[in-house]
């Protein structure tokens, strides 16, 4: 959903708001100590859609690691399965009602991607637009063509996808992230998912869906996913444990629909022979201990706040602005005025302390840029929009 900012008087000129704006920083209502040395010292960075070190469960992995190796240290610390750590596949397995064979644990979600875009190099595959730009670098790198399919506030619009889908050559699949998408942060709505899925098995189209994020959620109904629509027959399941308990342990798996299985496992074994064993244990005992919910409910408030700091922060300080309002996951997408270039606010925003990504790099207009809240505190959020909005002041042109 969008934000529109009311539509300030006519006697609320540029100048008086930043007149405002330096009133307040100048002291009429003064800022914290921590706030003060923001303003000085630091580069705020809206760049990295990572976790903040405080959500990561040091110890408690710590101790996790530690017991994997005493119960199970030759095991993890072997040549294993291509397909991954057998308990953790039997775990998530269990989660997602399948087999464990049809599990493919990987090094991150992205090296099942790159299994993906082996398997179907040179073909012709559909993304939404705009999209995360590793995936977009993964296929390019496999020779893989990529058409794109535009979104709305409600997620992948489907109109344009039936139309894509009747213009040409079948596609291999699509590639979608259906829940507080990156770089936008919108979830596709309930009825969409079930038109979606309805169109892949009318068209026989292969649905790569890649969720990462659906269960960092602060509030609101969390819809289904495309796989347990499908019931796992066109759908591939993509998901990782980088946003849920820590990404420096480099786990993320695929749930394949039958068929796909022992071709992307002879492409692990061509690439690494197997896969890094003690960081998937250390996953499995973290998971085996029921710690998963506990770390996502100590996780959620700590999001919630940053989500929360940037969501007023761009009200008050980028009025006529527009931006997504996410319910959970790590972005805001904002769009700035028609005929403003974010690229070139980006080359003029590291000089005034504080950084993001421009929306072109995922594919998206000249006037969009992405927001990563997760890795920065609210105050930190609140002096790194403040620095932004000084330098809109015009629209920058194209």
């Amino acid at each position: 959903m969008r934000s529109t900012a009311p539509t300030p008087p006519a006697s609320c000129t540029r100048s008086n708001r930043r007149a405002a704006r330096a009133a307040v920083s100048g002291g009429v209502y003064p800022r914290s100590g921590r706030a003060r040395r923001l303003a000085v010292v630091t580069t705020i960075s809206f760049a990295r859609g990572v976790p903040a070190p405080e959500c990561i469960p040091v110890e408690l992995l710590a101790d996790c690691a530690r017991a994997i190796i005493e119960r199970d240290g030759t095991t993890v610390l072997s040549y294993g399965s291509p397909s991954g750590y057998e308990p953790l596949r039997e775990w998530i397995a269990e989660c997602h009602s399948v087999e464990p064979g049809r599990i493919l644990v990987t090094n991150g979600s992205l090296q099942g991607l790159v299994f993906l875009a082996e398997r179907f190099a040179g073909a012709r595959v559909l993304v939404e637009s705009p999209t995360y730009d590793r995936p977009l670098k993964i296929l390019a790198a496999a020779g893989v063509g990529v058409a794109t399919v535009p979104m709305d506030d409600e997620g992948l619009e489907l109109g344009a996808l039936e139309e894509a889908l009747a213009s040409g050559a079948k596609p291999a699949f699509l590639y979608t992230i259906p829940t507080f998408q990156n770089p936008s942060g919108r979830t596709l709505n309930d009825e969409r998912r079930r038109r979606l899925v309805g169109l892949a098995h009318e068209h026989d189209l292969l649905v790569l869906e890649d969720d990462p994020y659906g269960l960092v959620r602060f509030e609101g109904h969390a819809p289904p996913t495309l796989f347990e629509l499908d019931g796992g027959e066109r759908v591939i399941y993509s998901s990782s444990f980088s946003k849920t308990i820590a990404p420096g342990l480099r786990v993320g798996y695929f749930v394949l629909p039958a068929g796909l299985e022992n071709e992307l496992e002879a492409l692990a074994v061509s690439t690494y022979i197997t896969p890094a064993l003690l960081g998937q244990a250390t996953v499995f005992e973290f998971l085996r201990r029921g710690s998963l919910e506990p770390n996502l409910e100590r996780i959620r408030p700590l999001l919630a706040a940053r989500r929360d700091a940037m969501l007023e922060s761009l009200e008050r300080e980028l009025p006529g602005a527009h931006w997504s309002r996410p319910e959970g996951g790590y972005f805001v997408w904002l769009e700035l005025a028609e005929g403003a270039d974010a690229t070139a606010l980006l080359a003029r925003a590291g000089s005034a302390g504080v950084t993001f990504v421009a929306g072109t790099d995922f594919g998206g207009a000249p006037n969009t840029a992405r927001l990563a809240f997760s890795f920065v505190s609210p105050d930190e959020i609140r002096e790194g929009v403040r620095r932004l909005a000084a330098l809109v002041v015009e629209p920058i042109s194209v």
